[in-house]
């Protein structure tokens, strides 16, 4: 049999209901009775079943985060920072990916699974406006990404036109003026990259500087040899940048790649921004400027409001939903700033 409030009741000398209160973390108990409960518990080593928690309250325990690409660092990272938001509120996080299809986030927003969860994180890149206007059904749910959307849903994202403005402000300090854009798409002008682009033009022309679109390069995709063929094209059309600012790390990259394969030096001869701050950018032979997402609170404020979305299901929950941006930085290291002493 296992350890249950009755057992730690007795330890600790108080009644199962005092114990419920510090299990639960209600405020009405003195901190030297929180105290005494909380050694009988560590003590016996006691467990809450958080399962028949969730039950009693006619819930699963159980989120789903779906995001299109595993492989992908970024939303590697994002996941692991929801998981441990969803445990800091006794939650399962089931994982699900969705490839990046428009079919599979459809499938996943009009409820698949819904059975088996309380409520869906989800981070769309292929989803359209009229696809959201059209969920009837489902579990609460929650997005998050750069990707706009006019939907009745919370949506956490962090400001692109601002971040991506930032990262260029950084290379026009630094006496740069012929600086590429590596990541441009040619679908929905909604898509973060388009806000990244606009970012980019923004500042430039802010500076007093006209944005040559010779100078912005389309990729396919948004991994490392999208950055590296995008960056081979743009040098052989005779395009020659002082600096690039990628759509994201791994762009970025594959983009350092083939400036180093055709001898030109990073940051001396071109200095390069990318975005999402990645662990890889970090510890590359040249380390990587980004932008830094701040991806916990991302997660943190997803769960937050997913949980407060799932508390107030058949109740009228939160009148509105809500539009949260949470903060970025521009962290700066050697592909602009060049190593201590060095170029």
């Amino acid at each position: 049999m296992g350890v249950n409030l009755k057992d730690v009741a007795q330890r600790a000398g108080v009644s199962v209901k005092t114990v419920s209160n510090v299990v639960n973390n209600f405020p009405h108990v003195t901190p030297a009775t929180r105290a005494r409960v909380q050694r009988a518990i560590d003590d016996l080593g006691y467990r809450p079943n958080m399962t028949a928690r969730h039950l009693r309250k006619g819930r699963t325990g159980i989120i789903a985060l779906a995001i299109p690409e595993l492989g992908n660092p970024y939303f590697a990272e994002v996941a692991g920072d929801v998981i441990d938001a969803a445990a800091r509120h006794q939650y399962t996080v089931l994982l699900d990916h969705t490839v990046g299809s428009r079919e599979q986030e459809i499938l996943v927003s009009q409820g698949f699974r819904s059975h088996v969860i309380d409520g869906l994180i989800l981070s769309p890149i292929r989803l359209e406006a009229e696809d959201l206007a059209a969920r009837r059904t489902g579990p609460p749910m929650v997005l998050i990404g750069e990707r706009e959307y006019d939907a009745p849903y919370d949506h956490i994202a962090i400001d692109n036109v601002a971040a991506a403005r930032a990262a260029v402000r950084h290379l026009l300090r630094l006496g740069r003026r012929r600086i590429a854009f590596l990541g441009a798409r040619h679908d929905s002008v909604r898509q973060p990259a388009h806000l990244r682009l606009r970012g980019w033009r923004e500042e430039l022309t802010a500076f007093g500087l006209r944005p040559s679109q010779s100078l912005v390069a389309a990729t396919d995709g948004y991994g490392r040899e999208d950055g590296a063929a995008a960056m081979g094209r743009l040098l052989d059309s005779g395009e020659r940048p002082d600096a690039v600012f990628a759509y994201n790390d791994m762009v970025a990259v594959g983009a350092m790649r083939t400036l180093s394969e055709r001898g030109l030096s990073v940051p001396g001869d071109v200095a390069v921004v990318g975005f999402d701050d990645i662990e890889e950018g970090r510890y590359g032979p040249v380390s990587l400027t980004t932008v830094r997402p701040d991806k916990p609170a991302i997660a943190r404020l997803a769960v937050e409001c997913l949980l407060e979305r799932i508390a107030g299901a058949g109740t009228g929950g939160p009148a509105a939903a809500r539009r949260i941006s949470p903060g970025h930085e521009l962290v700066v290291r050697e592909s602009t700033a060049g190593r201590a002493g060095g170029a």
